[in-house]
């Protein structure tokens, strides 16, 4: 998967649950980030990281799992496939939407 895919990916996401995350994370891979703000309508997303209170940090190839159903949220976070920084709630919220 690359960044673009993932960007188009996330958009997908934000318009099939628009509003229901409410809230700004930035998702950051080696090969970029994008910057999810759903917190407004519609929801903005960028390849730039912006001002949020959460931050996810893991592989392109991980995001693809957890997209695809194959690897479970939680079980990165604990496996270390996944790292967050800043707010945990932000982050389990989001973890609904996959």
């Amino acid at each position: 998967m690359t960044l673009q895919e993932a960007t188009d990916k996330v958009r997908k996401m934000a318009d099939r649950h628009a509003g229901k995350f409410g809230n700004k994370v930035n998702f950051i891979f080696d090969e970029g980030a994008i910057f999810l703000d759903d917190s407004v309508a519609p929801a903005v997303i960028t390849n730039a990281a912006g001002d949020a209170p959460c931050t996810i940090k893991m592989s392109l190839e991980n995001f693809d799992k957890m997209l695809h159903g194959d690897l479970n949220p939680m079980m990165a976070f604990m496996t270390g496939k996944m790292k967050v920084e800043g707010d945990k709630g932000v982050a389990m919220k989001l973890a609904g939407l996959f």
